[in-house]
């Protein structure tokens, strides 16, 4: 299960998004359905072979926080994309988009990619009056270490280190975030499977800046000017269940946030210390290649 979570990032877990990717917030659009997608996707079935690329459709709902320690949420219909492609170096499925570098028994390195959407401060009473939060793209290498496995389950350490950049009209690097954690995979019953992860959450001084800081001409009454410092962003925990039959496939999250004892806990605009998010979604395959490759193990 992967995480990823911003929260943001991020990417998310193998059963559930880390609707949190090492960043602070997630918003309403496609790019959440395609989390969605990609975190809750399941292989088939346990096999020797698997199509090179799979496609499907279907739809979730997503309950979220506007960032974390948001005091308001949103709750959306989503359409939910499925694709799956499964080459040697390049793969898309239930732990994201990303391309292998290094892949071994014990030890995978990936370059992996992750989005967050944007919120509209109009939409937040603690940022009023305040700029809008812009979407960002996030990409950078992530070390996948087997810690223990056995019949029909595997535990690893999990350590992404990625760049966020803004897309606005004038795109910039606005810092960088990691969540290092574990991640607990589990083959339930039939063809459900079941995960679980969880670990701290760092970012730096200017990733905290984009959701925390209050500069001085946006402070009221209400909100004093705060100045995030980087460091300790909290720890995260996401919990999942997913299901494949046939071309249908489930998947259901819920994951908890805390920020107790983040480096920026006493801004004004974290209205609260703990938050948690939830999704389900159906998606229906239409679409598969008649090229087998050898399943992951």
């Amino acid at each position: 299960m992967t995480p990823e979570p911003r929260d943001p990032t991020t990417t998310a877990s193998r059963h559930a998004p880390l609707a949190n990717q090492p960043g602070a917030r997630r918003g309403g659009s496609g790019l959440l359905a395609l989390a969605l997608a990609a975190a809750l996707a399941t292989p088939a079935q346990a096999a020797d072979q698997l199509p090179l690329w799979e496609l499907g459709l279907g739809a979730g709902v997503l309950s979220l926080p506007h960032y974390r320690g948001s005091d308001q949420r949103h709750t959306w219909l989503l359409p939910v994309p499925y694709a799956v492609y499964r080459g040697a170096i390049f793969k898309a499925d239930r732990e994201g988009a990303r391309a292998v570098l290094l892949d071994s028994d014990r030890v995978e390195l990936e370059f992996s990619v992750a989005a967050s959407a944007p919120t509209r401060s109009q939409d937040n009473t603690a940022r009023a009056g305040m700029a809008d939060l812009s979407p960002t793209l996030e990409f950078g290498p992530k070390l996948n270490s087997t810690l223990a496995r056995g019949p029909g389950w595997q535990v690893d350490l999990r350590v992404p280190l990625r760049a966020a950049i803004a897309v606005r009209r004038h795109p910039g690097l606005v810092g960088w975030a990691s969540n290092p954690h574990i991640n607990l995979d589990v083959d339930g019953p039939g063809t459900w499977r079941f995960g679980v992860l969880g670990g701290p959450v760092f970012g730096d001084r200017r990733l905290h800046a984009t959701t925390y800081d209050v500069p001085a001409a946006q402070a009221t009454a209400d909100r004093p000017a705060y100045r995030a410092p980087g460091g300790y962003g909290g720890l995260t925990l996401v919990a999942g269940v997913s299901q494949r039959t046939g071309n249908l496939w489930t998947g259901i999250f819920v994951k908890v946030d805390s920020l107790a004892g983040a480096a920026f806990a006493n801004s004004p605009l974290v209205r609260q210390r703990h938050n948690w998010s939830a999704g389900v979604a159906m998606s229906w395959t239409f679409a598969r290649s008649a090229t087998l490759v050898d399943a992951q193990p």
